[in-house]
């Protein structure tokens, strides 16, 4: 096809988006999210079920374990990830206009909650290598050192958490 390259992306697409995207503009978007969001450290934040509120949360996430925890890009990186796959579940399958996040830091370990008005249990379904989605409860499962659901009058919370270093 004329004006794509080998990956079908149009000629200087990636360098368009390498030039948008820095750590500087990525941490300025993360401290923006945190305005307007709220600190889930500090309670329970609501954000809209919308596909893009994933963004929203993965940026609170990388914000609260990077610099208000201190904690190392790795564990911010695992974290990041499994935000996107909690909310991404609470987008995708539960028809709710909002849903709620929070992240704590109990001794030694942390915790993230992604609490949701459907009371619909999420299933741990067998992945295989060619699965191109149903894998966000396995990589929970995975990346976690453990990870579970509690049922609410109204809802329901789903949760992961990691052992970490204390400081």
């Amino acid at each position: 096809m004329a004006g794509l390259e080998g990956g079908g992306q149009p000629r200087g697409h990636g360098r368009v988006d390498a030039a948008r995207w820095s750590p500087a503009v990525e941490d300025e978007r993360a401290l923006k999210a945190l305005e307007l969001f709220g600190n889930p450290t500090e309670g329970e934040v609501q954000l809209p079920s919308r596909p893009e509120s994933a963004a929203g949360a993965r940026r609170l996430a990388q914000v609260v374990v990077l610099r208000q925890w201190g904690l190392s890009p790795r564990t911010a990186e695992d974290v990041v990830l499994l935000v996107s796959e909690l909310v991404g579940n609470a987008v995708r399958h539960t028809g709710a206009r909002a849903f709620g996040l929070r992240m704590r830091r109990p001794r030694g370990r942390i915790r993230v909650e992604v609490r949701d008005p459907s009371r619909a249990l999420p299933c741990l379904l067998p992945v295989q290598e060619t699965d191109l989605s149903g894998r966000g409860l396995f990589l929970v499962d995975k990346l976690s050192d453990r990870w579970g659901v509690d049922l609410l009058p109204r809802g329901k919370t789903t949760w992961f958490e990691m052992r970490v270093a204390d400081r």
